[in-house]
């Protein structure tokens, strides 16, 4: 093939792969896989055919290029995951504030409605906790053993139903807002009513400080992370209800990888949730001192990480 044709041939390829060059951050790893593949397949053919010709320099230069910015995203990938914790998830978290604050009063709201309307008698606890959970309590209670359900399992096995049922509740909450917001919202007033009619219940027999310190023990980890699926869920159905300026489907691919990254970072959460509730909340005996010092623990991480942490990274990187 001549050289004049060689060029007319993939001369349009490579201003494109040019663009990818110039814009080089922003180009996604897949793309520069195959644009690296290209033009070593080219640069091959050029060094083979016109060995001296600026062609060849000019195909060789492409290929240091792409070849420098593949391997430095190589190294780069442990650092990645680091920064995708530490900065990503807490700026698109900041973006989702006022969804995950949304959450929270409403999560806050069905606990004083489930709290209330407990106190009017055990019908309603009946009806949010069922029957026999609420019958199985009263005896544990009559046993002097108000909270021995937390004992009923095996630690290990309780810890992996807890935490695959957190983490599925989670994304049904997130999944949900598909159908909008109000779906989400829903679930969360509904999860907060459970809340307010457990710890009514208790504080009817005497045990208002134990509940709240057996349940604050898992449930600030727990709860929070609820909350913030529910903010999660109510990005992505405000995505597809208040689109903006965006096109309707625009809006909604925005606000779902918002609400993904979101999302994934109660993950972590859900597991030592489950893994405290699993081994350590059982252990009803545990001194009052050593059980507040887990949840104040438990807040100051939560408070760090979805409250200081994103505030922090927006002032220092208000953009991505």
């Amino acid at each position: 093939m001549k050289e004049s044709a060689f060029i007319a041939k993939n001369m349009a390829k490579w201003r494109q792969m040019e663009v990818q060059i110039a814009a080089i951050n922003n180009t996604a790893p897949d793309k520069l896989v195959d644009s690296y593949a290209e033009i070593s397949a080219d640069l091959a053919f050029a060094q083979t055919h016109y060995p001296d010709s600026r062609i060849t320099e000019y195909l060789n230069n492409m290929a240091v290029t792409l070849h420098g910015e593949l391997y430095q995203r190589k190294n780069e990938k442990a650092s990645r995951l680091i920064t995708f914790w530490t900065h990503e998830v807490p700026l698109y978290v900041y973006e989702g504030r006022r969804c995950i604050l949304l959450s929270l009063a409403i999560l806050l709201v069905g606990a004083v409605v489930g709290a209330l309307s407990a106190l009017g008698g055990d019908e309603f606890v009946r009806a949010i906790l069922g029957d026999q959970y609420v019958e199985m309590t009263a005896d544990n209670i009559r046993r002097g053993q108000p909270f021995a359900v937390y004992g009923s399992e095996v630690a290990p096995t309780m810890f992996l139903s807890i935490m695959v049922n957190n983490v599925w509740v989670s994304f049904l909450y997130f999944a949900v807002g598909v159908f909008t917001s109000i779906a989400t919202g829903y679930f969360i007033f509904y999860n907060g009513m459970m809340v307010g009619a457990f710890v009514a219940y208790f504080a009817q027999h005497g045990l208002l400080i134990d509940s709240l310190l057996t349940i604050l023990l898992h449930g600030t980890l727990e709860l929070s992370a609820l909350v913030v699926a529910g903010g999660a869920g109510i990005t992505l159905g405000n995505g597809w209800l208040f689109p903006g300026t965006y096109s309707r489907i625009e809006s909604f691919k925005r606000a779902a990888k918002r609400g993904v990254k979101i999302l994934v970072s109660t993950t972590p959460i859900f597991v030592v949730a489950a893994f405290i509730e699993g081994f350590f909340t059982r252990l009803t005996q545990a001194g009052d001192v050593l059980r507040l010092t887990v949840i104040v623990l438990s807040a100051l991480f939560i408070l760090f990480y979805y409250v200081y942490l994103p505030i922090h990274r927006h002032r220092h990187e208000p953009t991505r």
